[in-house]
């Protein structure tokens, strides 16, 4: 019972027990929480009945990296991992980083406010808003945002969900946060990177038939909607 960000939360506590979830609207947006107040009764009634659809969906895992190597702290999130800088207005450089071991590359270096790091789930929040691609939730994938990098050869990445991204500070000088689903934040010591991989867990939400995600993109944001009086 509640918005979007109350699903968020209950979702990390209950995503590495496989319980499932039915969101019900009570706060603005309610792109998650699918079932409006006034619909309460017919969807549980639904629910009991078994007239109801399971949706699974991705998690994505991070954990703090010292200069060492050494992982510690892991943080879950359903949307989305933001790295950037504490405070207004303040830019920071990143490394980012895909594979592991061996197999690790540089997908490269750039300045700007920090990086979304989002599931298709979380591609129509914080990353949509930077400009990262909307992605079906059924899609295995992880979303690479820049946000306001200070190029133009800097654009969104869409890669393997198999893949793990590493984000590396190139600035030492100031403090860098990571954010968890915009609800929760830990500060990275100096010289700590990030290393981030989908996540085991998967978040079980209830849909009743004829609710679509391509319905809710048309109905909460307004997706391809055509301007009044025109055919």
């Amino acid at each position: 019972l509640g918005g979007d960000g109350t699903l968020l939360w209950g979702a990390r506590l209950v995503a590495e027990r496989n319980v499932p979830i039915l969101g019900i609207n009570l706060g603005h947006m309610g792109f998650l929480t699918s079932v409006a107040e006034e619909d309460i009764e017919a969807a549980l009634e639904r629910l009991f009945s078994g007239d109801y659809i399971l949706d699974s969906r991705s998690t994505l895992e991070a954990r703090l990296v010292r200069e060492d190597g050494t992982e510690h702290d892991r943080y879950l999130a359903l949307n989305d991992f933001v790295i950037h800088k504490r405070g207004m207005a303040r830019v920071t450089r990143l490394e980012l980083l895909v594979g592991e071991g061996d197999e690790k590359e540089e997908i490269g270096g750039f300045t700007g406010d920090g990086v979304v790091l989002s599931t298709p789930t979380g591609s129509t929040a914080y990353s949509l808003s930077a400009g990262g691609p909307i992605v079906a939730p059924a899609m295995g994938c992880i979303i690479v945002t820049p946000i306001c990098p200070h190029t133009l050869a800097v654009r969104p990445l869409v890669i393997s969900a198999q893949e793990t991204v590493t984000v590396c500070p190139l600035d030492r000088s100031g403090t860098l946060v990571l954010t968890v689903d915009g609800q929760k934040e830990a500060e990275l010591s100096l010289g700590e990177s990030v290393v981030i991989r989908q996540a085991e867990a998967r978040v079980n939400l209830i849909r009743i038939p004829g609710q679509t995600f391509f319905s809710t993109l048309r109905k909460k944001l307004n997706w391809a909607v055509r301007p009044q009086g025109e055919e």
